[in-house]
């Protein structure tokens, strides 16, 4: 993905106007912050009430967990490494308007990283009139249209 995507709206500051004066980059402190506020949103977002085991999610798909772990290496399902061991697993992602456009959406993007997975289905949009592609899915946007975007995204 070649955008760096914030799902939360409480992204740190960071320089944006090279003409302002302001140096581009970042500075150590901000660098520092960034790390922690994405060390915090990964943990949140570990612990939300629709994040499943790895178990729960192979009961929920029917398959075994074993099953799970490789659907995960592929693409074709998204896991999050937990901090303990294993993975979390958002439960919406096994709907059937979400299911079979996830391995495509992966192959476009170029990534089986589930938070970049998550963070591309999570972010809201332009393109999208300001939606996400999990939220246009949901309301009928066509797979198609989201794979192109991802096809944008990982270019």
């Amino acid at each position: 993905m070649n955008t760096l995507t914030f799902p939360l709206s409480a992204a740190p500051e960071m320089p944006r106007d090279k003409a302002s004066g302001q140096d581009p980059y970042a500075s150590e402190a901000q660098t520092n912050a960034l790390l922690r506020f994405g060390a915090q949103y990964r943990l949140q977002r570990i612990q939300a009430a629709d994040m499943i085991t790895t178990d729960e999610a192979a009961t929920l798909s029917g398959t075994t967990r074993v099953t799970m772990n490789a659907w995960i290496k592929s693409g074709r399902c998204i896991g999050v490494s937990h901090l303990r061991r294993g993975y979390k697993l958002p439960r919406w992602q096994f709907e059937p308007f979400i299911f079979p456009v996830l391995a495509p959406m992966a192959a476009a993007l170029g990534s089986t990283d589930g938070w970049q997975l998550l963070a591309f289905l999570e972010s809201q949009h332009p393109a999208l009139d300001g939606q996400s592609p999990r939220t246009a899915l949901e309301q009928g946007t066509s797979a198609q249209r989201v794979i192109n975007l991802a096809t944008a995204e990982g270019h």
